[in-house]
C-alpha cells in the first residue's frame, strides 16, 4: 500500500468569508476535509485511494493523510488504517465533522466495507457530515458538480482531470489482477494521487471562501410596465 503524507502551506483567507453553519463560521478548525476514489459494480468493490486532511491552526498548514491500495489483499488494512485515522482525528485532534462534496457516495461505500469487513466503526456516530453540495443546493437552488464549482471559485489545478469510469476501471484491474499495481507507470499513479489530493485542498478553500463565491440570487418583484403611448418607428427607409 501506498502511504503519503503531504503538508501544504495555506493561501490568505478570511474568516468572514467561510460558510456558515448554524451561526459558526470556525468549523472548518474541527474538521475533516474527505474524498474516496472508490470502484462500485452494482455494490461497493473497494476503496482505491482513502484521501483526507486537517487544517492545522496554528501552523496554517494542511495536512493530508493518503493510502493507495496496490491489490485487493490490502483492502482490510486500508479500512483498518481508516478507522485509526477517524479515531486519531477525534481523539488527538478534536475533530468533530467531516467535509465532503457529495459525499453521500462515499460514505455509502466506505461503510458498506466497514461492515463487510467486520471492522465495527461508524462514521455517523462519531462526526457531523457537512456536504459541500448540498449546502450549494441549499443556497443556491441548484445543483453543481466539484469541477464546475472549482471553475466558479477560481481554483485552478496541477493535475490532469481523471473521469471517474476510468478510475474505476484502473480498481476494478488492480483488484483482479495481482500484478496490475506493479506494471502501472510510476507517472500513472502519482497522477491519481495527485487528483485525489487536490479535491481535498478544493473541499478546504471552497469551505473558507464560500461567501465570496456562492451568492444567493436577489429575487426582483415583477411590476407591470409604465404605458408612455411610445411608438417606436422604423427610420431606416
Amino acid at each position: 500500500m501506498i502511504i503519503k503524507e503531504e503538508t501544504i502551506k495555506v493561501e490568505a483567507f478570511q474568516l468572514e468569508n467561510s460558510l456558515d453553519i448554524g451561526g459558526n463560521k470556525e468549523l472548518f478548525k474541527d474538521a475533516i476535509f474527505f474524498d474516496l476514489e472508490h470502484y462500485v459494480y452494482k455494490k461497493p468493490i473497494c476503496i482505491g485511494v482513502f484521501g483526507a486532511g486537517y487544517y492545522d491552526y496554528n501552523a496554517n498548514e494542511l495536512k493530508i493523510t493518503q493510502y493507495m491500495l496496490e491489490n485487493k489483499y490490502e483492502l482490510k488494512k486500508m479500512l483498518t488504517m481508516a478507522k485509526e485515522y477517524f479515531e486519531k482525528m477525534k481523539a488527538v485532534h478534536n475533530k468533530k465533522s467531516i467535509v465532503t462534496f457529495s459525499g453521500n457516495n462515499d460514505f455509502i461505500v466506505i461503510n458498506y466495507l466497514l461492515n463487510k469487513h467486520n471492522i465495527g466503526y461508524k462514521i455517523s456516530d462519531n462526526f457531523q457530515q457537512i456536504d459541500l453540495q448540498k449546502k450549494y443546493e441549499q443556497e443556491m437552488g441548484t445543483s453543481i458538480g466539484l469541477k464546475n464549482l472549482e471553475n466558479v471559485f477560481g481554483i485552478t489545478r496541477e493535475s490532469e482531470l481523471i473521469s471517474g469510469s476510468n478510475l474505476a476501471k484502473t480498481f476494478g484491474k488492480i483488484m483482479k489482477d495481482d500484478e496490475y499495481f506493479s506494471r502501472m507507470p510510476l507517472e500513472k499513479k502519482e497522477k491519481i494521487l495527485l487528483y485525489n489530493m487536490q479535491d481535498v485542498v478544493s473541499l478546504f478553500y471552497i469551505y473558507v471562501n464560500w461567501k465570496n463565491h456562492v451568492v444567493k440570487p436577489v429575487q426582483v418583484e415583477e411590476t407591470q410596465p409604465e404605458t408612455n403611448n411610445i411608438s417606436i418607428t422604423n427610420n431606416f427607409n
